[in-house]
């Protein structure tokens, strides 16, 4: 049996292939905000002072029916059972008569915003909303629409929204990720793709974890390493840089060989602070049932304690999968906002009483609406109940807390049934570029060259809607 004695140079040429087999870990994926990319100067600077410093995204991945929730249309209950007056707008399902809302609704606050039933403790804050009720996308179909809330694109691949504001912002804390994407009970439809850094820095994907798991070790999984201690990994992450370094003097610069490499060095870093921050066992009992029971609870807690510790931008998905794609009964609808809308509420008053929501810039939505009228049954496809709605990309419903818009406010309108953005569309586009422009950033100068061109979240869309901007 022959012995070989390994070299430094068989390790220099054999360590791009073990970094690219060692990213199954939080180490390899937790690439958001490693020094925010400021260790390559990359990090542009505000082009006039923000009113936001950074983002939670409250994302009801599925479609949540703007018509149930804080667009109310009386004309629904008039109608119910009976053809709307409507030119005939195509929608991915057939779709039969008006569908009257299941939901009371109730005027809230000193601006006296209606809101449905379903929200009632988010509808404490009412006025601290801005209620943009005429949203616009281009599809009604899931994967394109989730692409375009997230990255700016249906159809090609682009950074997400999260990777431009962190690439942006870069990172206030070197010890914990810039951009974090919480999710319980797995992935959503399109996975990573709805966190990807794309072409920009791998330094700048958002880091994704399942926030239902309930102990911390094993919801960030690989940051430690039981068969080493500190110091030990600390030496052998100095040998393994010293090796990087060497490789990079002769090889030039390596954007992804730099951001494997800073993921290593921000997953040692993070074992000092990251189990404190997603532990939200460390709150006193009185914050714990404030906040409520359920994953999105806990998730909307430790978006709490992340943003204290200076994380940029925040993604809180309400499940795996479309979870508020109710084509068979709207009435789910009910238990899907009962598993958030105390978290929502105890998550908007909690950044109040801390001092942090007027530098935090809250968005609550989905990928579209769903239609007014009820969806009619498919073999195979749905139950045949006709209590449920399609999706509607024609006009939906978000809103927008914290971080410089005005409180008590609504934007826009729908038709009188609710089906079509008809007094000042707001396209997703449009979203992007007012929420870049509250962050302090004119959303045609942040851009990052690529193949040739000028790439930018908004592409070469978009206008700033001035009207939400207190």
């Amino acid at each position: 049996m022959s012995h070989h004695k390994l070299t430094a140079r068989d390790i220099v040429l054999d360590r791009r292939d073990f970094l690219q087999r060692c990213g199954m870990g939080f180490g390899g994926m937790a690439l958001g905000g490693l020094l925010g990319g400021q260790a390559s100067g990359m990090t542009p600077q505000p082009h006039f002072a923000p009113k936001a410093k950074r983002v939670v995204h409250l994302f009801m991945n599925g479609g949540p029916s703007q018509v149930d929730t804080f667009d109310r249309k009386p004309k629904l209950q008039e109608f119910h059972g009976k053809t709307m007056p409507l030119d005939g707008l195509k929608t991915e399902r057939p779709t039969g008569a008006a569908l009257r809302t299941p939901f009371e609704f109730k005027r809230y606050g000193e601006s006296g915003l209606e809101v449905s039933e379903l929200f009632q403790h988010t509808a404490r804050h009412a006025d601290d909303l801005c209620v943009i009720r005429s949203m616009t996308a281009d599809v009604p179909n899931h994967e394109p629409s989730l692409m375009l809330m997230n990255c700016g694109d249906g159809r090609l691949s682009r950074p997400s929204m999260g990777s431009w504001i962190s690439y942006g912002l870069g990172s206030e804390n070197e010890n914990l990720p810039a951009y974090v994407s919480l999710c319980p009970g797995g992935m959503p439809i399109k996975r990573a793709e709805n966190w990807r850094s794309a072409f920009l820095p791998g330094s700048f994907q958002g880091t994704y974890l399942d926030s239902s798991i309930g102990e911390v070790d094993k919801m960030i999984e690989n940051l430690r390493n039981p068969l080493s201690r500190d110091s030990r990994q600390a030496r052998q992450l100095d040998f393994l840089r010293k090796l990087n370094e060497r490789h990079l003097e002769s090889h030039g610069h390596d954007p992804q060989l730099e951001a494997r490499i800073r993921s290593f060095e921000l997953a040692y870093r993070m074992q000092s602070e990251a189990t404190d921050a997603f532990d939200v066992m460390k709150e006193p009992q009185h914050v714990r049932d404030m906040y409520g029971p359920g994953p999105f609870a806990r998730q909307c807690l430790m978006a709490r304690r992340l943003l204290e510790r200076g994380v940029r931008f925040i993604q809180l998905w309400h499940g795996n999968g479309q979870p508020w794609d109710s084509h068979d009964d709207i009435e789910d609808h009910r238990r899907l906002a009962g598993e958030c809308d105390q978290g929502i509420g105890a998550f908007l008053s909690d950044l109040k009483m801390r001092g942090l929501l007027d530098e935090t810039l809250v968005l609550w939505g989905g990928e579209f609406g769903r239609t007014p009228a009820v969806e009619l049954p498919q073999a195979g496809s749905n139950k045949g109940v006709m209590k449920g709605r399609d999706h509607n990309h024609y006009g939906f419903t978000v809103w927008m807390a914290g971080g410089g818009v005005k409180g008590g406010h609504v934007h826009g309108a729908t038709d009188e049934f609710g089906y079509k953005a008809v007094e000042n569309p707001v396209h997703v586009h449009d979203l992007h570029a007012t929420m870049l422009h509250l962050l302090g950033f004119d959303h045609e100068r942040l851009t990052y060259h690529y193949s040739g061109r000028d790439f930018r979240l908004t592409d070469v869309h978009g206008k700033v809607v001035q009207d939400v901007i207190a």
